[in-house]
């Protein structure tokens, strides 16, 4: 018994040199090729220049309108969801659609550690509203622009995964430019 002991003891001491440390943490490789572009058919309302790497679906939500579209990147397994509304010749439904794009984007504040709201103006000159959404939301970018008498045009960013927004950031970033291309190649077809 003591040989087997002694034996243990010199096989504990003598096999094991080496120093194990703890693996550090990793993220996904996410490798994103730059944006080509091409144009939106001209059956719709508004036209700008989206991502090739998208598809253009029709709106499956139970309002879906004949003019709203999702463009869906199936790479990443997201979609951007574009609204379309015409505004009446009064104007009084602005109003509410600036205050229903405004409430959908509140509507994420409960996840959100800060929603960042910004007014531009765009390359095509017209102006737009842009909201960046932080924390573990399902839409982390959203924006709306009118022309304030006949047209407009939302659109939000989702994602169908359950992938934390940290580890998504290259790809929302990606895709919040692709975004704000399709803003700054927006016409009224009209």
């Amino acid at each position: 018994m003591r040989i087997l002991v002694a034996c243990v003891v010199l096989i504990c001491l003598f096999s094991c040199e080496k120093n194990y440390y703890p693996k550090p943490k990793g993220y996904n490789r996410i490798d994103l090729a730059p944006s080509e572009y091409t144009s939106l058919p001209d059956s719709f309302p508004y036209l700008f220049e989206y991502a090739k790497s998208s598809e253009i679906h029709a709106d499956k939500s139970w309002i879906s309108e004949r003019y709203w579209i999702d463009l869906h990147y199936p790479q990443f397994d997201a979609d951007v969801q574009i609204t379309y509304k015409n505004i009446d010749p009064t104007g009084s439904n602005l109003k509410d659609l600036l205050r229903d794009s405004y409430k959908l984007a509140s509507e994420h504040g409960v996840k959100a550690y800060s929603i960042d709201e910004s007014v531009v103006k765009l390359e095509n000159g017209m102006m737009a509203t842009l909201m960046e959404l932080s924390g573990e939301v399902p839409s982390q970018f959203q924006f709306h622009v009118t022309d304030s008498t006949d047209n407009f045009l939302r659109g939000a960013l989702y994602f169908k995964t359950a992938t934390a927004n940290d580890s998504l950031r290259p790809v929302i970033d990606h895709i919040k430019l692709d975004m704000l291309h399709m803003l700054n190649t927006l016409e009224w077809n009209n």
